[in-house]
């Protein structure tokens, strides 16, 4: 008898070929929103920027704002009082895993060790970013990196605009834990001039000179992301990384801020 080779029968429906889908911008905005309340720019009770603010602040869709505040009323985050507006809950969740008090942030050995843990974690997310970063995670990217100029030319320190920037390298890993992480340890523990009191930065100021440095530190980092270049994505975000612990190091010994350094 002769043996015919069997033919499995194909399926009614066969399974559609599934691919990772891109970060989506609502979720973008879920990240820069929830920066903005875990790093004390927006206290409970706050109201949220309108709508339409929202829309002009971050280039997005009415549809998109909606989504991420859809999201974030979800997460107990904020919550919406219809007619009147959209506030951030009196009492906030948990974030998962650990977090970073104001008293843990107390000296600059705290802000140094902060540091040192951002060295290694953010090394790797800027690595990671460079070889999954999608065109809209670029995108992003570029307009984080845009406002940190903007906020210079409107004689701020840049502190929120900063904040973004390194959460939207963190949301291109494609890897929410980084997100988490950052949003966990928040603006004042990641961007330590957050915790200076000085004046506006003004062109050829100390800290007008300072913020140049920083921001051409930036752009080195996205250019690497944009190039796909991840080694070099990761040496230049450790550069930055280890910059910054040493001019924090420079600015309290000169003014005799905190205690020694360890």
């Amino acid at each position: 008898m002769l043996n015919l080779p069997t033919r499995s029968p194909a399926p009614a429906n066969p399974p559609a070929t599934t691919r990772p889908r891109p970060r989506n911008r609502a979720a973008t905005l879920v990240d820069a929103l929830q920066a903005q309340v875990r790093g004390g720019e927006l206290q409970p009770g706050d109201k949220l920027p309108t709508e339409a603010a929202l829309m002009a602040r971050f280039g997005v869709s009415r549809t998109v704002v909606r989504e991420a505040l859809s999201m974030l009323q979800a997460s107990h985050i904020v919550q919406t009082r219809h007619g009147i507006g959209t506030f951030v809950m009196e009492v906030l969740p948990d974030t998962p895993g650990f977090r970073v008090s104001a008293a843990q942030m107390a000296t600059l050995h705290d802000v140094i060790a902060v540091l040192e843990l951002r060295i290694a974690v953010e090394s790797e997310a800027a690595s990671l970013a460079a070889t999954r970063r999608t065109p809209d995670n670029l995108a992003q990217l570029g307009q984080a990196l845009a406002a940190v100029s903007a906020a210079m030319d409107a004689g701020q320190h840049a502190v929120e605009a900063d904040f973004r920037f390194h959460l939207e390298i963190a949301s291109a890993t494609q890897n929410a834990h980084f997100s988490t992480l950052l949003l966990a340890l928040g603006a004042k523990a990641i961007i330590p001039r957050a915790r200076l009191d000085g004046q506006a930065p003004v062109p050829g100021s100390e800290d007008w000179n300072y913020l140049q440095r920083v921001q051409a530190e930036h752009q080195s980092i996205y250019d690497a992301i944009a190039a796909q270049d991840a080694e070099a994505a990761r040496t230049t975000m450790r550069m930055h990384l280890v910059n910054s612990r040493e001019r924090r190091r420079r600015h309290a010994a000169e003014h005799a801020a905190g205690p020694a350094v360890p």
